[in-house]
């Protein structure tokens, strides 16, 4: 018997034969619940293997392999309509640089949301009829390049943020002089996270 500690890939669980808690059965709890979700609960709780569970089983690029990762679980014999419907975008907050001065941080906050872009654009390339344009000093517009493509298809994008107050609360706990600054700057007002999620 293997034990995943600190593994939250549950492709890799799954296909690899490591003990897993079925919570496949808080799917359709989790699609009656609305459009945007936020999980709150405490470190080490399995927020981060819910997502990936969620990205195996809403991404259509894996709809071929739904039985073998999802067959033997409480969801398999009767799948929600929307399995394996929507391209998926993840990003994970916690790896993005909260130290240096703003300019520095904004430009690791643009250089990972550009980073799970261009992965979203490789893995549906061949769904995708508009290639995504990767602004490098603008993820916003990169994200818009996005939306537009995925426009093309049939499908609508799952945006799975995980760990998404981690970069707000480095960026005020640095406990530089100037920590108020640089969070008002990136998080508040028109700052740069905030317009993220308003996109």
């Amino acid at each position: 018997m293997k034990f995943p500690y600190g593994n939250a890939d549950f492709y890799k669980i799954i296909t690899e034969d490591y003990v897993y808690i079925d919570r496949t059965d808080k799917i359709q709890w989790i699609e009656k619940a609305g459009g945007t979700l936020l999980f709150l609960r405490p470190r080490r709780f399995g927020k981060s293997l819910l997502l990936s569970m969620l990205e195996n089983y809403y991404d259509v690029a894996k709809a071929q392999q739904f039985e073998k990762l999802f067959g033997h679980l409480a969801i398999g014999p009767n799948p929600t309509e929307k399995h394996n419907q929507y391209l998926i975008l993840k990003w994970n907050f916690s790896m993005v640089q909260t130290y240096g001065d703003i300019t520095e941080i904004r430009n690791a906050l643009h250089d990972h949301l550009n980073g799970g872009l261009q992965d979203f654009a490789t893995r549906y390339q061949s769904l995708l009829s508009e290639p995504i344009e990767i602004n490098r000093d603008n993820a916003i517009s990169s994200l818009m390049s996005a939306l537009t493509s995925a426009q093309t298809t049939p499908y609508k994008i799952y945006l799975l943020i995980d760990e998404y107050d981690n970069f707000a609360n480095e960026v005020l706990m640095a406990g530089e002089s100037n920590s108020q600054e640089r969070y008002h700057s990136l998080i508040e007002g028109e700052g740069m996270l905030k317009t993220v999620f308003k996109a």
